[in-house]
């Protein structure tokens, strides 16, 4: 055997000492950003999409440039919610991402279709490269918050993801129903797996708040989210309301006119994370 030069990437020998090749894609050239937050359920319908969202108004309200990447490819829905309708542009660089009215950047499979309502009936590898390149061939500039809208489960989506982005934690969204402890639990295996920490916790469609005595009531039940959490040990950031108005604000892509302290802790703890090293 030859003598070891420390230089794997030239080295014909299998010993246990190598280090495995890393699968991370690189940002393009016109990109800078500086930390990647995963949003996932273990199921839809939860309100995935609108947590990213509000964390993104959030952050880019406390000073921050923020971006999402949109990788739920077959049901994007986070143009709409911002109410951005032109188109991606391209350039010889890559592809120019659309901003909001606020300056959050934005790349969705809905930015690149003829019409909105089109659908997207691909095979999961051509889903898996389409999340990989609005990684590699967006020029998304500087930004310090990118935020990635996943599909639920644990498919390729999340694997590619997980993979491919240097991702720097997650935040797992989830609904007080019956099933929701066996599905918070597939999602922070997954991350264990890969070795991505969860953050916290969203519940979503906590309670309604009575509009005559604001007092809360749990259609679904109270205490059942808290209680995964703790056997997870991880936090469970917000709780956040079956609230019409902002149901209506996303729907007519006003989103950013959000203006609750609902999510105020997990925006803390995002911006409070460690960027993690990435081999």
């Amino acid at each position: 055997m030859s003598e070891c030069t420390h230089d794997c990437s030239t080295c014909q020998n299998k010993c246990s000492s190598a280090k495995p090749e890393s699968l991370l894609a690189p940002q393009n050239p016109g990109s800078n950003v500086k930390k990647v937050i995963g949003v996932v359920s273990g199921k839809g319908g939860v309100g995935k999409s609108l947590v990213t969202g509000l964390l993104a108004t959030l952050t880019a309200r406390n000073g921050h440039t923020a971006a999402i990447l949109d990788a739920d490819i077959t049901g994007p829905s986070i143009p709409k919610m911002f109410g951005v309708k032109e188109k991606a542009m391209g350039c010889d660089q890559g592809i120019i991402p659309a901003e909001t009215k606020t300056g959050i950047r934005l790349m969705s499979v809905n930015l690149l279709l003829e019409n909105d309502t089109d659908p997207v009936i691909w095979r999961g590898s051509l889903i898996a490269g389409t999340v990989k390149q609005f990684w590699t061939d967006v020029i998304w500039g500087d930004v310090d918050f990118m935020f990635v809208d996943m599909p639920p489960g644990t498919g390729d989506v999340p694997l590619t993801v997980f993979q491919s982005l240097p991702v720097d934690g997650i935040i797992i969204v989830a609904s007080p129903q019956e099933l929701v402890g066996m599905i918070v639990e597939k999602a922070v295996n997954m991350a264990k797996m890969m070795n991505v920490p969860v953050l916290g916790l969203v519940e979503n469609m906590s309670y309604i708040k009575c509009p005559d005595c604001d007092k809360k009531i749990y259609p679904f039940g109270e205490g059942k989210t808290i209680e995964v959490a703790q056997a997870h040990s991880i936090p469970l950031l917000a709780q956040l309301p079956i609230e019409p108005t902002l149901a209506k604000a996303c729907d007519s892509g006003l989103i950013e006119l959000f203006n609750e302290n609902w999510l105020d802790g997990a925006v803390a703890v995002v911006e409070n994370c460690p960027v993690l090293k990435h081999e």
